[in-house]
């Protein structure tokens, strides 16, 4: 892992492609913009995680008792 050091306004450039710019910093938070390419996702770690878990539990569900979840969500 590289560690940098960076101050309001600075930026730093990935791959000539992706560029991440430090936009403010108050307290113990940091906001971050970040320009790249439309192909390029960008997901916050913990939203991927969750995607993750969801699938793991969906894909353990049978797929009768899918159905039925989903006809008893439409009768609400």
């Amino acid at each position: 892992m590289l560690i940098l050091s960076r101050k309001n306004g600075e930026t730093l450039l990935i791959n000539n492609e992706i560029e991440v710019k430090i936009i403010e910093i108050s307290g113990d938070k940091v906001k971050i913009g970040i320009e790249a390419p439309k192909n390029v996702k960008i997901l916050r770690k913990e939203l991927s995680q969750t995607m993750e878990s969801n699938k793991a539990s969906a894909a353990k569900l049978s797929p009768s008792k899918l159905r039925n979840m989903l006809s008893d969500m439409k009768k609400d």
